[in-house]
């Protein structure tokens, strides 16, 4: 803090310098010999209080790059843990190495773009439209309307709309090998929506129709394990999964506070 200290002319200086020096050791000491006149006076304190607004501003500015390179940390370590993660999701459901680099790296351009997505919006949070937009277009062909998606515009944080994304990918991906994106006449409609008061719930579908005969698979892929587990986690309740004949279908519901950021 700035004092500002008054020496009489016969006063001992030094003894008051080396006392205030060890009282206040932390302040910036201004010495004016009496008489002083006010001009004199008020610009050393205009002074010392703008020094001090400096020390301020670069103390802010050090916490503030200190908290940022915590943020950072932290949001590489959760980048790296999913990029792990989806490693070991391909790994086990390739069965051949241009089958796992191709799976690969689909996943990561997913996880790429949403993470931009994201990190370009305001307040860290992205709309469901967005996110839907980003997943789907490397799919939609030019005057073909083979995925449908439609709902009301609602922020997510960035975790949620990192794990719809990686979800929606998967099962974009999953109709495009197996289900209805693989003939010409199929088709995919994905929808959301909000209802109810007290909590508000959000409800979402995935429908396949026009695909291959659906037949319910003896084995469950890691993929498929990924998706149930992870929409189970984001809306704290287990998605239905339905594998009618027609088309494969997906639906979960939950409190859309829990994709919500806390205020």
């Amino acid at each position: 803090m700035p004092i500002v200290v008054l020496l009489d002319r016969t006063s001992n200086q030094a003894q008051v310098r080396a006392e205030l020096g060890r009282v206040w050791p932390r302040a910036r000491h201004l010495f004016y010999q009496r008489p002083v006149t006010s001009v004199e006076l008020l610009s050393g304190v205009q002074s010392a209080l703008l020094a001090r607004l400096r020390q301020r501003d670069v103390r802010d500015h050090i916490d503030r790059e200190i908290e940022l390179r915590r943020e950072l940390n932290h949001r590489v370590k959760n980048i790296l843990a999913s990029v792990a993660s989806i490693f070991e999701m391909t790994a086990r459901g390739a069965g051949t190495v241009a089958e796992f680099a191709g799976d690969f790296r689909g996943r990561l351009d997913a996880l790429s773009k949403v993470h931009s997505a994201v990190f370009q919006a305001a307040d860290e949070e992205v709309g469901i439209g967005e996110i839907v937009d980003l997943t789907f277009d490397p799919y939609r062909l030019p005057d073909q309307n083979r995925i449908v998606t439609g709902g009301p515009a609602i922020m997510l944080t960035r975790d949620a709309g990192t794990t719809l994304a990686l979800c929606l990918h998967e099962l974009a991906t999953n109709a495009i090998k197996y289900g209805s994106l693989s003939i010409v006449e199929g088709s995919v409609s994905f929808q959301w929506s909000l209802s109810g008061s007290d909590p508000v719930e959000l409800s979402m579908s995935w429908e396949e129709r026009g695909g291959p005969v659906v037949v319910e698979p003896s084995r469950t892929g890691y993929g498929t394990r990924y998706v149930r587990a992870a929409l189970g986690s984001l809306f704290g309740t287990k998605p239905e999964v339905s594998f009618d004949p027609a088309g494969l279908i997906y639906k979960v519901s939950g409190p859309v506070s829990r994709l919500l950021r806390n205020s």
